[in-house]
């Protein structure tokens, strides 16, 4: 999911809007079946909330806005996970959605500033560390296929951010818009992931724990 927001947004600064369109609805469908898959179902309204924000900010990118309409990508992939806690005994709160908005308007202060002060942009080795590190557990082993894959996407991430030309009069270089973009994603799916983790509270029973 990082991967691709983090190439979609370096195309974004030198693409026309109007080609940004396939761009937008291939990351769309990509990150919602990347998070919504695995659950095997999905309500209307999810399916709703999930799409209209992108939506609307594809006919942004069509009036000369489509750098800034990309940046809803930074922060998709959180609002998906956000989503698949959303049920009818378990709504989504005002104050989560609240803090994400406030996460991805931080995000993307630290992604324009990224250009002068390029440290977050470190983030871009980290998508090949991840699934590095996951290997030490066992579970994830067990899907060898699925490790090789986020490997593989990560290293291709990386090498493809330094091998790609800075655009002709660019303040920036590939490797850190892609860097920004990973940094800043990592960061607002780590906060909902952790929120949209299920409830470890003990309930009680006829007098037991269960």
């Amino acid at each position: 999911m990082v991967v691709s927001t983090a190439l979609l947004l370096f195309g974004l600064s030198q693409v026309p809007p109007l080609q940004l369109l396939p761009g937008y609805v291939a990351a769309d469908l990509l990150i919602g079946a990347c998070i919504f898959g695995p659950a095997g179902k999905l309500s209307l309204l999810q399916t709703a909330a999930f799409l209209l924000p992108g939506a609307l900010l594809v006919v942004l990118g069509l009036v000369n806005m489509g750098f800034w309409a990309g940046g809803w990508l930074l922060g998709l992939p959180a609002w998906g996970l956000l989503l698949t806690r959303w049920t009818s005994e378990n709504p989504l709160r005002v104050l989560q959605v609240l803090k994400f908005l406030g996460l991805l308007m931080l995000g993307l202060g630290v992604f324009t500033f990224n250009v002068i002060y390029p440290i977050p942009s470190l983030g871009l080795f980290v998508l090949p560390a991840i699934p590095l590190i996951r290997l030490a557990y066992p579970e994830y082993r067990a899907r060898p296929l699925q490790a090789a894959v986020e490997i593989l996407l990560g290293l291709v991430t990386v090498v493809a951010a330094f091998a790609v030309p800075p655009p002709e009069g660019s303040w920036s270089s590939p490797w850190t818009l892609a860097g920004g973009a990973a940094s800043v994603g990592l960061m607002i799916a780590f906060w909902a992931r952790g929120v949209s983790r299920p409830s470890q509270r003990p309930k009680i029973n006829d007098g037991a724990i269960v």
